[in-house]
C-alpha cells in the first residue's frame, strides 16, 4: 500500500533514522538490566521444575517472538513449543496440561486472546508466567509470576508499531532460555544433537572415523616399493596421495601429488627413484575419533590437502583429504 502524503527523502536522512532505530532499540534492552530481579530467578527456577513442556503464547507481532522464543528454548535443552491463543480458545488449549508452565507475551498485558484463556489455565493447573510491558495490567495481576518488559518508547516514529517493545521481549527470552541451558548443564554436544541436519550439528558430531577412507580405498604402498608403483596406487584409488608403511602396517611416510611435482622441479630420476627417497617422513596424522572440525582446523593451519589416520601403535586405519570433509558438510 502507497503512503498518500509521501514526502522526498535524502539518503543521510535514511542512514540517520536506521541509526536512530537501532540507538533506541539498543537502549530499550539495555534498559531491562535493571528490570532482572528475583521475578526472573523465579520464572527459571519454576521451568527448571517443571515436569511437562514449556508452552509460550503470543498473539500479533508478540506472536512472533513467542514462537522464537519457544524454538530457542526447544534448541537448548527446554522442551517447548508455541501455542496460538486463538486456536487455544477453539481446541489446542487441549495440549497444555498441568505439567506445563505457560509463558504469556503481550506489551499492553490486555490482549483479549491472552486474557480470556487464563481462567481455563489456572483451571487445568497449569503454571503461568507473564512477560508484559505493564507491571499493572491484568495479565501481570493474574500471572503466579510476572516479567517486566518495559520500554521507555518504540522505536517507530509514529509510536504505533511495536519495535522496541518486540525486541525488548526477544532479547528477555533470550536471556531466560540461555539461563536454563546454564542451570541445565546444557553442552556442545547436546546442542549438537538437537542439530543433526545443520551445519553446527555436523561440525559437533562427526567425526573423522565418519569421513576416512578404509580397507579396500585406502592408498598405501610398502616402503620398499618403487615411484611407479606408488603412482599407479595413487591414480587407482584417486585421492592424490598414498601413505607409505612398514610389513607391519606402521607409518613411514606420506607421497601426494605435490610431491611428485617438487621432485621434477629438483630433477630427481624418476625411473630409479625409491618411494623412501622421495616421501614425506613423519606426516600430520590424526586419532580416528578426533571431530573433523578439529581435523580440519589442522589442516588449514599446516596448508595440507590430506590427513593420515593412525592407532596408538602408529599403525595406518585411515586416510581423508579435504574433499570429504567438504562432502560430509563439516566445512
Amino acid at each position: 500500500m502507497t503512503a498518500t502524503n509521501q514526502q522526498p527523502v535524502t539518503d543521510q536522512e535514511l542512514v540517520a533514522l536506521g541509526k536512530e532505530v537501532l540507538q533506541i532499540e539498543a537502549g530499550a534492552v539495555l534498559g531491562l538490566l535493571d528490570q532482572i530481579d528475583d521475578n526472573f530467578v523465579r520464572a527459571v527456577r519454576l521451568m527448571l521444575q517443571c515436569r511437562g513442556r514449556v508452552v509460550v503464547s503470543g498473539i500479533g507481532k508478540s506472536g512472533h517472538i513467542a514462537r522464537k522464543i519457544a524454538a530457542t528454548m526447544a534448541s537448548t535443552g527446554t522442551p517447548a513449543f508455541f501455542v496460538h491463543p486463538a486456536e487455544a480458545s477453539h481446541g489446542d488449549l487441549g495440549m497444555v496440561t498441568s505439567d506445563d508452565v505457560f509463558i504469556a507475551i503481550s506489551n499492553s498485558g490486555e490482549s483479549a486472546e491472552l486474557v480470556s484463556i487464563v481462567p481455563l489455565l489456572k483451571r487445568h493447573g497449569a503454571s503461568l508466567i507473564s512477560m508484559t510491558g505493564v507491571p499493572t495490567s491484568t495479565l501481570a495481576s493474574l500471572a503466579d509470576i510476572h516479567l517486566n518488559a518495559h520500554v521507555t518508547k518504540e522505536a517507530c516514529p509514529l509510536g504505533l508499531a511495536p519495535t522496541s517493545s518486540t525486541t525488548a521481549a526477544l532479547a528477555l527470552g533470550d536471556a531466560l532460555a540461555l539461563a536454563l541451558l546454564k542451570a541445565r548443564g546444557f553442552g556442545a554436544d547436546d546442542f549438537a544433537r538437537s542439530h543433526p541436519g545443520g551445519k553446527l550439528g555436523k561440525r559437533l558430531l562427526v567425526r573423522v572415523s565418519d569421513v576416512m577412507h578404509t580397507g579396500k580405498e585406502l592408498p598405501l604402498v610398502y616402503l620398499d616399493c618403487s615411484l611407479a608403483e606408488a603412482l599407479l596406487e595413487m591414480s587407482a584409488k584417486g585421492l592424490g596421495m598414498t601413505a607409505i608403511v612398514d610389513a607391519e602396517q606402521r607409518l613411514c611416510g606420506l607421497f601426494t601429488d605435490g610431491d611428485l611435482r617438487r621432485a621434477l622441479a629438483a630433477g630427481a630420476d624418476l625411473r630409479a627413484a625409491s618411494i623412501s627417497d622421495l616421501m614425506t617422513k613423519r606426516p600430520q596424522t590424526v586419532s580416528a575419533d578426533k571431530l573433523a572440525a578439529e581435523a580440519f582446523k589442522i589442516m588449514e593451519a599446516k596448508r595440507i590437502n590430506g590427513l593420515l589416520v593412525t592407532d596408538d601403535d602408529g599403525r595406518l586405519v585411515g586416510i581423508f583429504n579435504m574433499h570429504d570433509l567438504f562432502q560430509a558438510g563439516v566445512v
